[in-house]
């Protein structure tokens, strides 16, 4: 266990976890929403740190992100536990784990082994040894992905922090639920960041996700005001959330803030909870496509399928590929600098 530092201490040992805009109240021997942070005698602790449930060497693109450092490598890493309970989860074996324990643990009336039993769910992996991978590696950058990464705060922060001093870049695959005071403390050290924006309909995050619309949208206008790279991607489901209306409402905020932000509009596929909804047609993304560039947006992908000439950047002047993409094959073409080499526009992104 790792003394969180995102916590307050309250009356009769209870504490307040300010890690994500959950803001949990957490009772002694108890955890959190995403049932890894605990109170242990009126003391917040990170029961993940250094406990690495999944990492791999990625494609940066894979993340979504495709305007950062296009066609690099990335060490990804996530641990157990999550702060949304996202029915169409596609990680959910690892986002759901601590959820499910905690449940089991605490019908044993044993809440207090919660650390002990997390624990064994993930490898050992210091912030340290991640760092140094990367740099024997010659991997330019770290993303802290497949959980919600807020969740394991103090882990990522001190892995960003060292990650930092090599030169090394920190990105976050996120929900959109960090906490004003996390974002605050990343700025130095987070480069870029994909939120998923999964829907503009409150009653889809209450009841699909257990959380609240406003939130990721306060959090999305916080990013940008920080000067983080954002990209924004909405899961696109059938019957859900792929009406016209609420595709133009996101693309309508997104463009709203910058039409910059590259927006993804990627396909699903049933999983966890959600089996009965169908895979989305290539027919609907492009449809998705076509209503975020009325909206604006400059940068408009599908994804989770193979459609090169939705996958590729343009340029928003003269139209010239600047990066030809066919799933994770990513060519630079006319792309120098940031700026087209046929007519000299600004591209936005982070390009080295």
């Amino acid at each position: 266990m790792h003394e969180s530092i995102l916590y307050k201490k309250l009356d009769s040992n209870k504490v307040v976890c300010t890690a994500c805009k959950h803001k949990c109240v957490i009772g002694p021997d108890n955890t959190g929403i995403c049932g890894v942070r605990q109170n242990k005698n009126g003391k917040l602790y990170l029961l993940v740190y250094g406990k690495a449930a999944s990492f791999n060497i990625d494609p940066i693109e894979k993340k979504p992100l495709y305007h950062f450092l296009p066609g690099t490598k990335v060490f990804s890493l996530g641990t157990v536990g999550c702060n949304f309970a996202c029915s169409f989860c596609q990680n959910w074996d690892i986002s759901q784990a601590s959820k499910e324990l905690k449940l089991k643990l605490l019908k044993e009336k044993k809440p207090e082994i919660m650390g002990v039993e997390v624990s064994k769910y993930g490898y050992d992996l210091s912030p340290e040894k991640i760092v140094d991978i990367c740099v024997k590696g010659k991997i330019p950058s770290i993303a802290y992905t497949y959980n919600e990464p807020i969740i394991f705060f103090e882990y990522l922060y001190d892995t960003s922090k060292l990650a930092h001093k090599k030169n090394i870049k920190n990105v976050f695959v996120s929900n959109g639920y960090e906490s004003d005071d996390a974002l605050e403390l990343m700025k130095p050290y987070l480069n870029g960041i994909n939120i998923d924006l999964k829907s503009f309909s409150d009653e889809f995050y209450r009841k699909i996700c257990r959380a609240e619309l406003k939130h990721v949208l306060e959090t999305i206008k916080k990013v940008y005001e920080l000067g983080i790279w954002l990209e924004i991607t909405t899961l696109v489901i059938p019957g859900k959330n792929d009406s016209d209306s609420e595709l133009r409402k996101i693309a309508d905020f997104i463009s709203g803030i910058d039409k910059n932000i590259p927006w993804h509009v990627s396909a699903f596929h049933p999983d966890y909870r959600m089996t009965d909804a169908e895979i989305t047609r290539h027919t609907t993304l492009h449809k998705a496509v076509k209503i975020g560039r009325k909206s604006g947006l400059k940068y408009v992908y599908a994804g989770n399928i193979v459609d090169e000439d939705n996958e590729s950047t343009r340029c928003p002047e003269c139209k010239a590929v600047l990066i030809r993409r066919r799933g994770y094959l990513v060519e630079i073409e006319n792309l120098k600098n940031g700026k087209c080499i046929k007519c000299n526009e600004e591209i936005a992104g982070v390009w080295r």
